[in-house]
C-alpha cells in the first residue's frame, strides 16, 4: 500500500509542477522567450537579458529591457531597425539596465559614456569612461507630436480626444490622470503625459514605457502581438511623422558642442546679420555727418561772398 501511496504522491507532484510550467503567450510583449504560466500569471525572459530579467506579462515591460531586446534582434539579423526610430535621441543603443528593469544612470558605448533620464534619453554631452552620473533623473513630462496625412476635412476634435484617451488608458494601462491634454491643430496631434515621482504609485506604469509602446504602435512596429489601428469615426488615420520630446525634473546639461550643425549655422547667420546691420548703421551715420559738414562749409562760403 505504501508504494502505491508514494507513486500517487509523485504523480501529484509532477502534475503540480507541470501545471506551474505551462507555456503561455505574453500578450503585452512579443520580444520575450521561455514563457511559463505561474500561479495564473505569464512570466517570460526578456530577449537579450536572459533569465536575469523576468517579464510580468500582466503589465508593460520597461523601456530599457525593450531596447536591449531590440538591439539583440538587430544584431542577430532577425529584424531590421526602422530608419526613422528614436528621432528624439541619438539612435538605438544597447542599454545597461538595473535588476528592476530601469535604465542605469550612466550608459556607455565602448569608451564613450553619457548620462540618461528615466526614459533612457541622453541628457549630457558625451564623455570618456570617467564620467560620473550621480542620479537617474526622472522624466516628468513627455510630449508626443504626430502629423497625420493630408485630408480633405479636419478630424472631429472630440472624437479624436476620446479615442486617444481611451487607447492610452486601456491599451497601455496608464491612469487617466497622467494624460494632461490631447490637442488637435490640423494636421498636428499633440499628447501630453505628465507624471511626477510623488504622484506615481508602485502599481502605476511609467509614462516613459507608455510613450515607447505608443511610438512603436504608431510607426507600425508594435511590441504587442496585435497592431494598433488608429480609427477616428470609423476612418483609419495615417501618420507622416511622429516625434517624442522629453522634459526632466532637472534641466539637461548640454554645452555648445552638443548643438546640431543646423542650429550652429542659424546662430552664425544671425550673428553675421547683426554685425552687418551695425556696420551699415555706422557707415550711414558717417556719410550723413560728412554731408552735413560739407553743406555747412558751402553755406559759410556763400555768406562770405555776399558780405564781400
Amino acid at each position: 500500500m505504501k508504494p502505491l501511496c508514494g507513486a500517487a504522491l509523485l504523480l501529484l507532484l509532477c502534475a503540480v509542477a507541470c501545471a506551474q510550467q505551462t507555456p503561455c503567450i505574453c500578450k503585452k510583449n512579443k520580444r520575450v522567450t521561455n514563457c511559463k504560466l505561474l500561479e495564473g500569471v505569464c512570466w517570460c525572459d526578456s530577449v537579450g537579458s536572459g533569465a536575469s530579467a523576468n517579464v510580468n506579462c500582466d503589465t508593460l515591460t520597461s523601456k530599457c529591457l525593450l531596447m536591449k531586446a531590440e538591439m539583440t534582434g538587430s544584431k542577430s539579423g532577425r529584424r531590421e531597425k526602422p530608419k526613422d526610430a528614436f528621432e528624439d535621441t541619438d539612435g538605438l543603443y544597447d542599454p545597461e539596465c538595473e535588476s528592476t528593469g530601469v535604465f542605469k544612470a550612466k550608459q556607455c558605448n565602448g569608451s564613450t559614456c553619457w548620462c540618461v533620464n528615466t526614459a533612457g534619453v541622453r541628457r549630457t554631452d558625451k564623455h570618456d569612461a570617467d564620467l560620473k552620473c550621480s542620479q537617474l533623473v526622472r522624466t516628468t513630462w513627455i510630449i508626443i507630436e504626430m502629423k497625420h496625412a493630408e485630408r480633405n476635412a479636419p478630424l472631429n476634435t472630440e472624437s479624436l480626444k476620446k479615442f486617444f484617451k481611451e487607447t492610452i488608458t486601456n491599451r497601455y494601462m496608464l491612469d487617466g490622470r497622467y494624460i494632461s491634454s490631447v490637442l488637435y491643430e490640423e494636421p498636428y496631434i499633440t499628447i501630453d503625459l505628465k507624471q511626477n515621482s510623488s504622484e506615481k504609485s508602485s502599481g502605476d506604469v511609467d509614462i516613459a514605457d507608455v510613450a515607447y509602446y505608443f511610438e512603436k504602435d504608431v510607426k507600425g512596429d508594435s511590441i504587442f502581438h496585435n497592431r494598433l489601428n488608429v480609427s477616428i469615426d470609423n476612418e483609419i488615420l495615417r501618420f507622416e511623422k511622429t516625434v517624442v520630446y522629453y522634459v526632466d525634473e532637472i534641466a539637461p546639461e548640454f554645452s555648445m558642442k552638443s548643438l546640431t550643425p543646423g542650429l550652429i549655422a542659424v546662430i552664425v547667420v544671425v550673428i553675421v546679420a547683426i554685425v552687418a546691420a551695425v556696420v551699415v548703421l555706422v557707415f550711414t551715420r558717417r556719410r550723413k555727418g560728412k554731408y552735413v559738414k560739407a553743406e555747412v562749409k558751402e553755406m559759410n562760403e556763400m555768406q562770405r561772398g555776399l558780405n564781400a
